[in-house]
């Protein structure tokens, strides 16, 4: 287990109880991290700061806003909210979704989301530029055990999106998301690579005839 008055390692997997894991997550010195705990191991992630990890983040809450305001399709998103189910996990994924039926399932008023008396999301997105091995393997176990229904990863050094559908506790690749019908990846993935050499005001437009259509 890791001791607390040693050096913390961040953005690796460390094997800790629950007790020594809110400790340190909890801690002021800590308050600009990301938390995740998941099957006896926590990891502690520094807040991503690099432009095309903040563009992707910025341009996939536009896209996902843009098309269910034209679908009107009813959603509640948050921007690194954290979930906790006390005692066995916690994440704070960079983006996350109630969505349709469930929107009004969102919670209100509270720092961290207890999972022991709300609701868990319908979408969660990792934007990731330096851990996708951790996103595509431990994180998607425990969004898994989560209960989410869809998991994607924004694998941003490669422009490609990893979507997954989540049943009975496993996952498998899908092409269209099922939480926002008529929503292709591959159209937010075209999104993302046009964004590379288009600005945002131009990409939006390029998306809003698509969805439109």
């Amino acid at each position: 287990m890791i001791q607390l008055q040693e050096k913390l390692i961040t953005n690796t997997w460390i094997e800790a109880d629950w007790v020594n894991y809110i400790t340190i997550i909890e801690s002021p010195e800590h308050e600009k991290h990301q938390g995740y705990y998941y099957n006896g191991y926590m990891r502690i992630e520094d807040m991503p700061t690099g432009a095309d990890h903040s563009r992707y983040h910025v341009l996939m809450t536009f896209a996902i806003n843009l098309f269910c305001t034209i679908g009107e399709i009813s959603i509640n998103g948050f921007d690194n909210c954290s979930y906790r189910k006390i005692g066995i996990r916690e994440c704070q994924p960079d983006l996350s979704y109630y969505c349709g039926e469930r929107a009004t399932l969102a919670p209100v008023g509270t720092s961290i989301v207890n999972l022991d008396e709300q609701a868990t999301p319908d979408l969660v997105i990792e934007i990731s530029n330096t851990s996708i091995s951790g996103d595509l393997g431990a994180k998607r176990f425990l969004y898994e055990e989560m209960g989410v229904a869809e998991y994607w990863i924004i694998d941003v050094q490669n422009t490609l999106i990893y979507a997954f559908e989540i049943i009975d506790r496993g996952s498998k690749r899908i092409d269209n998301s099922l939480v926002l019908p008529g929503l292709s990846i591959e159209t937010i993935t075209e999104a993302l690579n046009r964004s590379k050499e288009q600005d945002q005001s131009q990409v939006g437009k390029w998306l809003m005839s698509e969805f439109q259509t």
